[in-house]
């Protein structure tokens, strides 16, 4: 018996419900089963006897880690073009609804409104230190609608700045804030969006013009002043 006729309806050692783990691999990663069944069989045995232990964890591990090689290897070969479509003002405003500004934290000087919503403490002392900078013009933290297609979902970054034209070599900043540079702590999904970034304002933009990811204001101002 093959390993794909064999495995596609095995049990639980913990249940009697049967799993269709070829069929539910295939359904999760848009793959045919063929190519899932050669996949299983290059697994070592004691990997595999997990999935009898825990077979939802299996799947969903399985199904991950499938889904980011897919993502490494579309990323890799990759091309933007572009095209004459622009984003009109309305994009800032346009999913605005009431909101409860007891959350924003203190009035702002150089955002485009006086609040922002940041998401971690991180990106709080980020904006502490941008709407004091004496070399920020303005700012931006970007809309959800402003996205960037990607072969593993649109991606948001986080934010715009721009920069007093002398002061610095990159006018233009688009900058997307992590806790962590470590590639380490970023998933695999996140890393292969952030590569797509790089291809993306790489294609669209001039010299003035850099994106990058960056933890804190200073390593923003490393990269923005250099190469």
């Amino acid at each position: 018996m093959s390993l794909a006729s064999g495995i596609q309806s095995l049990p639980s050692r913990c249940s009697a419900v049967k799993y269709d783990l070829i069929g539910k691999l295939a359904e999760e990663t848009k793959l045919t089963r063929r190519t899932i069944a050669s996949i299983l069989q290059e697994i070592n045995n004691v990997v595999f006897d997990q999935f009898k232990t825990n077979p939802e964890d299996f799947i969903a591990k399985a199904s991950r880690l499938i889904n980011e090689q897919k993502a490494t290897v579309i990323v890799e070969h990759l091309a933007y073009d572009t095209i004459a479509e622009t984003h009109s003002l309305d994009i800032f405003t346009q999913d605005k609804r009431k909101v409860d500004f007891s959350k924003t934290g203190d009035k702002l000087n150089r955002h485009i409104y006086d609040y922002v919503f940041t998401d971690s403490d991180n990106e709080r002392t980020f904006v502490k230190e941008l709407d004091t900078s004496k070399e920020v013009v303005v700012y931006a933290k970007l809309p959800k609608g402003f996205s960037i297609p990607t072969p593993v979902g649109d991606y948001n970054p986080d934010w715009a700045i721009s920069f007093k034209e002398g002061t610095v070599k990159h006018i233009y900043f688009i900058a997307e804030t992590k806790g962590s540079m470590s590639s380490m702590d970023l998933r695999k999904i996140e890393e292969c969006k952030i590569d797509c970034a790089r291809k993306f304002f790489a294609k669209i933009t001039s010299e003035q013009v850099k994106y990058d990811v960056v933890d804190s204001y200073g390593k923003l101002m490393e990269l923005v002043n250099g190469a």
